[in-house]
């Protein structure tokens, strides 16, 4: 009876391990679970671009205000008539010319 329980034991032991470790196991299909849902984000990522370039591509196609405006900004482009201000940015005690403090000048 002893051997029996034990053979027993054994034949469900050896039922067990393609369930969880074999090639379509438990292990196996949470595995790729986690994978599929890895892809799904990095798909989702992609998509948002993809629209926002297909957003840009229509724009340019469509209109010239998005030709204008990146020719402005890329290439430094003005109209014929317009003023060009550049305006530098940073330390403004930088920009400012030297001027002799009254102290230095009554010597």
């Amino acid at each position: 009876m002893r051997l029996l329980a034990i053979v027993l034991a054994a034949l469900v032991l050896l039922i067990q391990y393609p369930l969880w470790l074999g090639k379509g196991g438990a292990l196996r299909v949470w595995e790729m679970e986690r994978q599929i849902e890895v892809q799904r984000e990095s798909n989702s990522k992609l998509q948002v671009r993809n629209a926002a370039l297909d957003a840009e591509v229509r724009d340019l196609k469509q209109g010239l205000e998005a030709v204008e405006e990146r020719a402005r900004s890329e290439l430094g482009m003005i109209r014929k008539d317009e003023i060009f201000f550049q305006v530098l940015e940073g330390d403004p005690a930088a920009a400012r010319p030297a001027v002799p403090s009254p102290a230095t000048t009554a010597k």
